[in-house]
């Protein structure tokens, strides 16, 4: 039915239909201006976007929103949650985030392919897992021929320890390595079409936990430097905005060492971005007690060429150039005094 104005108003439209009209478009206005500043307020101030998939290694992302979220806060570091590594990857190369915790090899291909990108911070360590299923008898790769075996990506440190491990032991006849979106492991695990995958937590503790997959080994176990995920930017926001770049790292950083010492109130905070049931972001946290490592952040420049090298050796890469990739000054800079509570992460 065509819409009609009241019969009170169609006389006023008749008769005075400019005015009327100049109303009409001031109301409009009015409500507009309204709209951005009531709603819009808090965006004034300087925004980060970060990409990050909900893994352990990237636990600053979620501390970091979770502590800026109110008006106080200087800056305001919005979290934007990934299903997977290449997805982020775009967003970052278009500019629809200024930042990225993701996978570490990954960086080392967005910078040979001329994206001007800099590592400026590693993520926690010792958190990724090696995972079977329970019927299974290996208890190494070795033991794995004939088997399915998933990682997040084909440019992931899970890809290449795998193929490390094979390495090592010699031959393994038919293992097959596929890539899939963490997300869908555990699933995929409990359904049989996989035979384990590697991955970092929580998304191995959901196997673990539901008795669907058991322990094969942990990553930093067969790779003691192992690096997960680290922290991406591009160069453009270093040079227009370098107090953001450092704000960013220091709270980052600073944000581990806060968790270090207040493990169940951040897996709490996790939980509730990474959309994940409190006692599984608890377990993964906490097993085993004292696993994961919070202080080895700065980002070096001979690990991140032992895995260009590495990754050149498997034929993931042509070379081995890392030229320019590493920027280690913003978090050799951290200020790691008075880190008491959560807000205290951004001071």
């Amino acid at each position: 039915m065509p819409f009609r104005l009241p019969n009170f108003l169609h006389g006023f439209w008749e008769a005075y239909p400019l005015r009327v009209a100049v109303l009409a478009a001031g109301w409009l206005i009015l409500i507009t201006v309204l709209h951005f500043t009531l709603n819009m307020e808090r965006d004034q101030r300087p925004t980060v976007n970060m990409g990050y998939m909900p893994v352990i290694t990237n636990l600053a992302a979620p501390l970091l929103d979770a502590a800026s979220a109110g008006d106080e806060a200087p800056v305001r570091f919005r979290a934007i949650k990934f299903a997977a590594f290449a997805e982020m990857a775009e967003a970052l190369r278009n500019g629809h985030i200024q930042a990225a915790f993701i996978i570490a090899p990954l960086s080392i291909v967005l910078h040979q392919q001329g994206e001007d990108v800099r590592i400026v911070y590693i993520g926690n360590r010792h958190e990724s897992t090696f995972v079977v299923r329970t019927d299974l008898a290996a208890r190494s790769i070795a033991d794995l021929g004939g088997c399915t075996i998933a990682v997040p990506m084909r440019f992931s440190g899970h890809n290449l320890a795998a193929l490390k491990m094979m390495r090592e032991a010699g031959s393994v006849p038919g293992l097959r390595i596929v890539e899939m979106n963490p997300p869908d492991m555990a699933s995929a695990l409990a359904a049989g079409s996989l035979d384990g995958y590697l991955v970092g937590e929580p998304f191995a503790a959901q196997s673990l936990k539901s008795g669907s997959g058991r322990l094969l080994t942990y990553l930093e176990d067969v790779w003691p430097g192992f690096i997960c995920n680290l922290l991406l930017v591009r160069q453009q926001l270093i040079d227009e905005q370098p107090h953001l770049v450092n704000a960013l790292v220091q709270s980052a950083i600073r944000s581990g060492i806060w968790a270090r010492d207040h493990l169940d109130q951040a897996g709490q905070i996790a939980s509730r971005y990474w959309g994940q049931p409190a006692d599984l972001v608890e377990y993964a946290l906490n097993t085993p007690s004292g696993r994961l490592v919070f202080d080895q952040y700065l980002p070096s420049q001979e690990e991140m060429q032992e895995l260009a090298d590495t990754m050149k050796t498997f034929g993931l890469i042509e070379k081995a150039d890392i030229e320019g990739l590493v920027d280690a000054d913003f978090a050799r800079r951290a200020n790691l005094s008075g880190i008491d509570t959560l807000d205290d992460i951004l001071k």
